[in-house]
C-alpha cells in the first residue's frame, strides 16, 4: 500500500525522457498493467500525452508549489494502480535555489519524498565508458535518491553498446534497456514544448510504435520489479477552493493549459465545470458563478479570436456582474489587443487595458509566489498563491490596478503583477496551489 513507482529522469533535457516515458506507458498498458502516470514540475503538455498512452489521467507533482500533504494525497487517491511512473523535469537534480513548500522542485526531491527509485535515461551519443562516470555520479550524489538503473539512448552500434556495458558493469550500474538511434517516431515541438496531444492526428499510431520500440529494447519485467515507494496510506487529497459553484471554463486549442489537479480539486469541492469554446465563438454560460480563461496558444489563433464577436460580447456581459479570471493566454485575451509574431495587431475582449505583443519575443520563465492585493475567483485578498510562468509575450501597455505582489523563487520582486479592472482579473502565472 505504498504506491510503488519509478521516476524516469535524465542528466539534462533532451535525453529522451518523454519518448521513453510514453513508450513505457504504452507498452505496459498493452500487456495489461495498470500504470498511473505523473509529471514532476509545472508542465501542462506532457500530462495529456501520458493520459493518451496510459488510459489514466496524469497529474503534476511539484515540491516547490505543493505541500507534502498535497503531493502524497494526489498519489494515494490512485493507489489502485499496479505501478506508478513519474516523468522528471530537466535534469534529475535541477531545481530552484531556494526551497518552497516541500522542496526545490527537482525530480530528486520528488524521489526522496516518495521513495520512488530513478531510471536514468542517458543520451550516450559521442561517448562510451565515460557514460558510466555520469551514471555513477548521479547514483552517489545524494543518499536520499536511489538509482534503479539506466536506459541507454541513441546507441550507435553493438560495439558501442558493448563498450558502454563494460563501464556500467565496473561502476555497478544496472542497464535496463538499450535504444538504438531511431528517427521514425517523432513528436513535433512548439515554442512551449511539444505540440499538444489533441493536435496530433496520428497520436494512437505514434504511441503504438513507441510502445513496440520500447518493449523490444527495454526489460519491462525488470522495470516493474524495481518499483518501490514510501507514500503514507493515511494521506488524502488536500482541498482546493473552486472559483464558484458553477464555473464557465474556456476549453479549446487556444485555451488548454490548466493543471488537471485543479479541475479535479474543484469538482471534489462540489463545483460544476461548464466548458465553452471561444474559437467556436461561444460565450460563457450566463448561469455560471465565475468564468476562468486558462492559458494556451491565443497567439496562434489571434485572428479567429478577434473575429469571435459572440464570445467578446458574452464575456463582457458576464464580467459586468460576475468575476472573470484569466491566466497567461487567457489574461492576454482579456486585454485590449494582442500583436502576433508577424506584427499584426488583433483586438481582444477589452475587459482589461492590457496590450501584449509577440513581435519581439522574450522568454518569461519561473516559479511565482503571489500575494493577492484584490480577490480572484476562489481566493480573497491577502491569500498567497504559488504558480509558474512561461511565455514569450511582451507587455506593451498595462494601465490597470496591479492584482498581486509577485516574487520569483529567489524572493525577488517581479514586474508582472497581473491586473484588475472591476470584476476582471488576470495574471501571467498559472496557479498551481494556494499556500499558508
Amino acid at each position: 500500500m505504498n504506491c510503488p513507482g519509478l521516476i524516469i529522469s535524465a542528466p539534462a533535457s533532451g535525453a529522451g525522457k518523454t519518448t521513453i516515458m510514453l513508450g513505457l506507458l504504452s507498452a505496459l498498458r498493452k500487456r495489461g498493467v495498470t500504470v498511473q502516470p505523473f509529471k514532476n514540475g509545472p508542465d501542462y503538455i506532457d500530462p495529456a500525452f501520458h493520459t493518451a498512452a496510459s488510459g489514466r489521467p496524469s497529474f503534476n507533482l511539484d515540491s516547490w508549489a505543493m505541500s507534502t500533504e498535497r503531493i502524497t494525497g494526489l498519489i494515494r487517491v490512485r493507489a489502485d494502480a499496479e505501478l506508478t511512473l513519474a516523468e522528471g523535469s530537466m535534469g534529475l537534480f535541477d531545481g530552484v535555489a531556494s526551497a518552497g513548500e516541500a522542496g526545490n522542485g527537482s525530480s530528486a526531491d520528488m524521489a526522496a519524498l516518495t521513495g520512488w527509485p530513478v531510471v536514468l535515461v542517458l543520451d550516450v551519443s559521442g561517448q562510451a565508458q565515460s557514460a558510466a562516470a555520469i551514471a555513477h555520479g548521479f547514483a552517489t550524489l545524494s543518499p536520499k535518491v536511489k538509482l534503479a538503473g539506466v536506459i541507454l539512448n541513441r546507441v550507435a552500434s553493438p560495439r558501442h553498446e558493448a563498450l558502454i556495458r563494460v563501464g556500467m558493469a565496473e561502476a555497478g550500474i544496472r542497464v535496463l534497456g538499450v535504444l538504438p538511434r531511431h528517427k521514425t517516431v517523432t513528436l513535433p515541438e512548439r515554442h512551449l514544448g511539444l505540440v499538444q496531444a489533441e493536435e496530433q492526428p496520428n497520436l494512437v499510431v505514434l504511441l503504438d510504435q513507441l510502445g513496440e520500440f520500447i518493449a523490444t529494447h527495454v526489460d519491462l519485467e525488470q522495470i516493474f520489479s524495481l518499483a518501490a515507494g514510501n507514500v503514507k496510506a493515511e494521506n488524502s487529497p488536500v482541498a482546493l477552493s473552486p472559483p464558484g459553484q458553477r464555473v464557465a471554463l474556456a476549453r479549446d486549442a487556444a485555451f488548454s493549459f490548466i493543471y488537471p489537479h485543479l479541475l479535479e480539486g474543484w469538482r471534489q469541492a462540489g463545483a460544476e465545470i461548464v466548458l465553452f469554446s471561444p474559437l467556436a465563438d461561444e460565450a460563457p454560460d450566463p448561469q455560471a458563478d465565475a468564468c476562468w480563461l486558462p492559458g494556451g496558444y491565443p497567439e496562434l489563433h489571434a485572428g479567429n479570436l478577434a473575429a469571435a464577436t459572440r464570445f467578446h460580447e458574452g464575456l463582457r456581459r458576464f464580467a459586468a456582474e460576475k468575476p472573470v479570471h484569466g491566466e497567461c493566454g487567457g489574461y492576454m485575451v482579456m486585454g485590449t489587443s494582442l500583436t502576433d509574431a508577424r506584427g499584426v495587431r488583433h483586438a481582444m475582449t477589452g475587459l482589461l487595458g492590457l496590450e501584449t505583443s509577440f513581435a519581439t519575443r522574450r522568454m518569461h520563465l519561473g516559479y511565482r509566489l503571489a500575494t493577492l492585493m484584490s480577490p480572484v475567483p476562489g481566493y480573497a485578498a491577502g491569500q498567497r498563491l504559488r504558480g509558474h510562468e512561461f511565455h514569450y509575450a511582451t507587455i506593451v501597455h498595462q494601465p490597470d490596478e496591479p492584482l498581486a505582489h509577485t516574487l520569483d523563487a529567489n524572493s525577488m520582486s517581479i514586474a508582472e503583477t497581473g491586473s484588475r479592472r472591476g470584476l476582471a482579473t488576470g495574471t501571467f502565472f498559472h496557479l498551481i496551489a494556494p499556500t499558508a
